[in-house]
């Protein structure tokens, strides 16, 4: 057999070879995306707890993450129920926010004088900080659930509308003609072509809103200084930073954070089940 008959088998093994090596690069990377966060994470665990532990810290100064963790089980009643408050008002200002937002970007999308009119109104409400408008709306807002309500709106409102709105007018021209083309009205443009076109930018808003939602909730209660059994965790930080009792205001902070992450990686996907089947973003992931 001659070397030019060997070339193209050589050159199919060198191509499987490569295929393998990329393969178990792949494999390698998705397990690192979580071992070294979280191999970092238990790392500075394990040194903040050396370091309380060594230098004989007192709890109320600065406590240990053992410490931390046994409040947390052990104050659960306490926190949950302000853990639930606070995530009433972060879902209801979300909600209100998709409706709204969504709304608002379809009137955007049928009338350009509309648009042109009320979107610089919405920018505004966005960049003002809400520590500034928090005055005005205890001053004219009497429910006390109702002023932490407008306020985790106000922050949670501006990107669904931008994305949702940037979705709407980014539809193919050449689609938009070929619908009128074939005799479709306003409703079934919007339906058929835009709102699917516009979903990908709509859902990207939805998670940057979420957890939007979620500090905008906080924030206000921080601002409205709220206590008692109708109280969210951002009150039961306040209060355990006035009593010292810091194990409290730490385990606090922790289920706030934990929310945060486990409201982006929902999102996440439900946007990673609506768009699995059509979008290129989300095939291009399973791959």
């Amino acid at each position: 057999m001659s070397t030019v008959d060997l070339e193209p088998a050589a050159i199919g093994d060198q191509a499987d070879d490569e295929d393998l090596r990329r393969a178990r690069t792949d494999r390698l990377m998705r397990k690192a995306r979580w071992i070294l966060p979280l191999g970092f994470l238990a790392l500075a665990l394990g040194g903040w707890e050396l370091v309380c532990v060594l230098n004989e810290i007192p709890h109320y100064i600065l406590p240990a993450p053992s410490r931390v963790i046994w409040t947390l089980f052990a104050e659960w009643q306490l926190l949950f129920q302000a853990l639930l408050n606070t995530l009433k008002i972060m879902a209801l200002s979300l909600l209100l926010a998709v409706v709204g937002g969504v709304g608002l970007a379809v009137i955007f999308s049928q009338s350009r004088v509309i648009e042109m009119s009320l979107f610089p109104f919405a920018v505004i409400l966005q960049v003002t900080p809400i520590v500034a408008i928090f005055p005005l709306i205890n001053i004219y807002v009497e429910d006390h659930t109702s002023k932490l309500l407008l306020c985790a709106w106000i922050v949670a409102f501006f990107p669904i509308l931008a994305n949702t709105t940037l979705g709407l007018n980014s539809v193919d021209q050449n689609l938009r003609d070929l619908f009128k083309m074939n005799g479709a009205s306003r409703w079934q443009t919007l339906r058929r072509l835009e709102l699917p076109a516009a979903m990908p930018y709509f859902l990207g808003g939805l998670r940057i809103a979420g957890g939007l939602a979620l500090i905008g909730a906080v924030v206000a209660e921080f601002v409205a200084g709220s206590s008692g059994l109708s109280s969210g965790l951002a009150s039961q930080i306040v209060e355990s930073g006035y009593r010292l009792k810091i194990p409290r205001l730490f385990a606090a902070l922790v289920l706030i954070s934990f929310t945060g992450i486990v409201i982006y990686f929902t999102l996440s996907l439900i946007s990673h089940l609506a768009l699995r089947k059509w979008h290129e973003s989300a095939l291009g992931r399973e791959r």
